[in-house]
């Protein structure tokens, strides 16, 4: 009999129907070295097809089987899964951690993001983009809600997503000191909590409702 996604045990079913990803948790896609041996030693261990880097700043484990999908997770001192209906890995650049032409430390931002939002469930799919300038490398006008720095502060976006039919999200606001965007980011998601229908995303919900009801609620 075919397999099927495992949300519990944050595992993918691959092409074959009867192995699974599954992808250790690296907020923000900063990895140390010992993260990165034990990667490839559960890779190893378990007999994994390969691993891959991914879009979304992680690095998925291919091709383990279900009655080992348990023992692989219990390697991870981290052991949080975020697929279906959640709030996924917030993809962030380096920022002004080491990038010259940053604005804004979005490593801060979007890791305190992480740590209080990622995994909690949502109408849908949910995903952020935190960029340290407009170059916006972290795709911030594609994501649901975004953010990224310039001179004065950050400009949060919301509404935007990829995959087949994708859209470009709209401006909220500016010139936001971190508290005021982990604030925004809050009222945003709890908007997006109490008012969107499965399976729609956040802009399909904001165009439902109406622009003017949503920035109501969350400026």
């Amino acid at each position: 009999m075919a397999k099927a996604n495992i949300p519990e045990k944050g595992a993918i079913v691959q092409r074959d129907l009867e192995t699974f990803a599954i992808h250790p948790h690296i907020p923000g896609g900063f990895a140390d070295p010992a993260l990165l041996r034990k990667i490839a030693d559960v890779a190893e261990k378990y007999g994994a097809k390969y691993v891959k880097l991914t879009g979304a700043q992680r690095i998925i484990i291919i091709g383990i089987k279900e009655e080992d999908l348990d023992k692989a997770w219990a390697e991870f001192s981290d052991q949080s899964k975020a697929i279906g209906l959640t709030i996924r890995s917030i993809q962030m650049c380096p920022g002004t951690r080491s990038c010259k032409k940053a604005k804004q430390d979005s490593p801060e931002l979007g890791l305190a993001l992480d740590k209080k939002y990622y995994g909690q469930p949502a109408p849908a799919k949910f995903k952020m983009g935190i960029s340290g300038c407009s170059n916006c490398c972290s795709d911030s006008w594609m994501k649901d809600l975004g953010f990224f720095g310039t001179d004065d502060g950050f400009t949060a976006v919301v509404g935007g997503k990829g995959g087949g039919t994708p859209k470009y999200g709209f401006e909220l606001a500016t010139n936001l000191n971190f508290d005021q965007a982990m604030a925004l980011a809050d009222k945003v998601i709890t908007f997006y909590k109490e008012n969107g229908k499965t399976p729609e995303r956040l802009g399909a919900t904001i165009e439902r409702v109406g622009v003017e009801t949503f920035k109501k609620a969350v400026l």
